[in-house]
């Protein structure tokens, strides 16, 4: 079995930590002897999660990853038992309706890209330096099974996700020989509040994905992505793709008129 590394080194930067796997991920971290930066935009979730963890355990940033001069202002500004930051989980992105491409409101596309992309490029651009100056670290992006397999409804999604692929992969190169670590975890069927942002608050359509099967959970995927940073140094999981027992493949789909 493998000797886990000290988790009480651990400093880790999470975007969209307000819920999902990013909360569980600052819960998982902490719970090892980590400290977290958790960022996010909804505020009173933030200060909720402080409250939980501690506050000499959990920073909290309101941030929107769009906002580029946000992300730089925010890590200078850094106390310094926070400041020495180790890892960092690009975790916030969305996904928004589900039309076909010629209905959609081409507004969420718009935000899906400045999220899922734009703003992944910003935070890995704003952290990597600090990371190689300390010595190394690990990155982890959050891609998608949709970044693999397509879906009627998930074009601009899927997209991105693939986006998240191919830059993780990319990065790889770039960080060769910098003691920097890449991973990205692609996560298929999840219940979190995933379907909800999808379905804009809509709480019908957002649980009918999940009806009558066993999704993973939010817990499952902290622990997957806490799995990958706590290997032996020489260890680099390049790509981890999980999904429910319960999901699989569908046949091609084939249009008879």
């Amino acid at each position: 079995m493998y000797q886990l590394l000290d988790p009480s080194r651990f400093v880790v930067f999470i975007t969209g930590a307000t819920s999902g796997f990013g909360a569980a991920a600052a819960r998982r971290y902490v719970a090892a002897g980590g400290k977290v930066i958790a960022t996010g935009r909804r505020k009173e979730r933030l200060v909720e999660l402080q409250q939980e963890l501690g506050a000499d355990n959990c920073h909290i940033i309101e941030l929107d990853v769009r906002d580029r001069a946000a992300i730089d202002a925010a890590i200078a500004a850094l106390p310094e038992p926070f400041a020495g930051i180790n890892i960092v989980l690009a975790n916030a992105g969305l996904a928004l309706g589900l039309q076909p491409a010629a209905e959609t409101d081409i507004t969420d596309w718009e935000t899906m890209i400045a999220t899922n992309v734009t703003g992944l490029t910003y935070t890995v651009r704003a952290l990597l330096p600090g990371l190689i100056a300390r010595g190394g670290g690990h990155i982890v992006t959050l891609g998608s099974v949709a970044g693999d397999y397509p879906y009627p409804g998930g074009s601009v999604y899927g997209a991105t996700k693939a986006f998240v692929k191919q830059f993780a992969l990319n990065l790889r190169s770039d960080v060769q020989g910098k003691n920097v670590r890449v991973t990205n975890i692609e996560p298929g069927l999840t219940e979190t509040e995933f379907s909800l942002v999808r379905f804009k608050g809509d709480e019908g359509k957002a649980a009918k994905p999940y009806e009558g099967t066993t999704a993973m959970n939010a817990e499952d995927i902290a622990e997957s992505i806490f799995w990958t940073t706590t290997l032996p140094a020489h260890v680099n999981v390049n790509r981890l793709q999980l999904m429910a027992t319960t999901q699989a493949f569908g046949p091609f789909d084939i249009y008879r008129g």
